[in-house]
C-alpha cells in the first residue's frame, strides 16, 4: 500500500465521502420516535468520525510538496465546509425532533389533575430529589467555605509566628556581631598588655 501523504489523503478523503453519504442518508430518511432518535445519535457518531478524518487531513497536508500543495489545500477547505454544512443540518434536525417529542409528550399528558399540580407523581419525586441534591450541595459548600477561612487564620498566625521568629533571629545576629566585635577589640587589648 503507498504510504506517501499524497496517497494517505486521498484514501482519508475517500473514507470521508462514505461517511458523509451515510450521515445524509440517515438526516434525509424519514421515521420517527425512537427509530429517528437512532438515526440522530448515529449521525452524532459519525460526525465525531468525520471530524477526526478532517484532523487527519490536515496532518497529511503537511507533508505533501509544495508545487502540488494549493490543489490538496482547496480540497481540504471543501471538505471542512461540507462538515460544517452537515454539523449544522444535523442540529437542525435534533432540534426539529426534540421539539416534536416535546410536543407529542405535552399532547399525550395534556389532561393533568388539580390535585396534582406536578403532574405525574414521578415529576414531583424527581423535582424534590433535585431540591434535596440543591440543598446538600448548598451545605457542601458553606463547609468548604469554612474550612478554606479556617486554613486561612491558621495561614495568618503561622505567617505572624514566623515574622517574630524572623525577628528573634535577626536580633541574635546583631548581637553576636556586637559581641565578636566586642570580642576582637578585647583580643587586641590583651595582647598590647602582654607586649608591654
Amino acid at each position: 500500500m503507498d504510504q506517501t501523504p499524497t496517497s494517505l489523503f486521498n484514501s482519508y478523503e475517500l473514507d470521508f465521502r462514505h461517511i458523509v453519504d451515510g450521515i445524509k442518508e440517515k438526516l434525509e430518511a424519514s421515521g420517527s420516535g425512537e427509530q429517528r432518535r437512532a438515526a440522530l445519535r448515529k449521525v452524532e457518531i459519525e460526525l465525531d468520525e468525520a471530524d477526526d478524518i478532517v484532523s487527519a487531513l490536515e496532518v497529511e497536508i503537511q507533508g505533501i510538496p509544495q508545487s502540488i500543495k494549493a490543489q490538496y489545500s482547496t480540497r481540504l477547505k471543501q471538505v471542512k465546509a461540507e462538515l460544517m454544512r452537515y454539523k449544522k443540518l444535523a442540529k437542525e434536525v435534533h432540534a426539529q425532533q426534540s421539539r416534536s417529542d416535546l410536543l407529542a409528550r405535552s399532547g399525550a399528558g395534556g389532561n393533568k389533575s388539580s390535585d396534582d399540580p406536578y403532574g405525574e407523581q414521578g415529576d414531583r419525586a424527581r423535582l424534590l430529589a433535585g431540591i434535596q441534591t440543591l440543598d446538600d450541595s448548598g451545605r457542601r459548600l458553606r463547609d468548604t467555605n469554612r474550612i478554606a477561612l479556617e486554613a486561612e487564620d491558621q495561614g495568618a498566625d503561622i505567617l505572624r509566628t514566623l515574622r517574630g521568629q524572623r525577628e528573634t533571629i535577626e536580633t541574635t545576629r546583631d548581637t553576636l556581631r556586637s559581641a565578636d566585635s566586642n570580642i576582637d577589640r578585647a583580643s587586641g587589648t590583651v595582647k598590647k598588655m602582654i607586649r608591654q
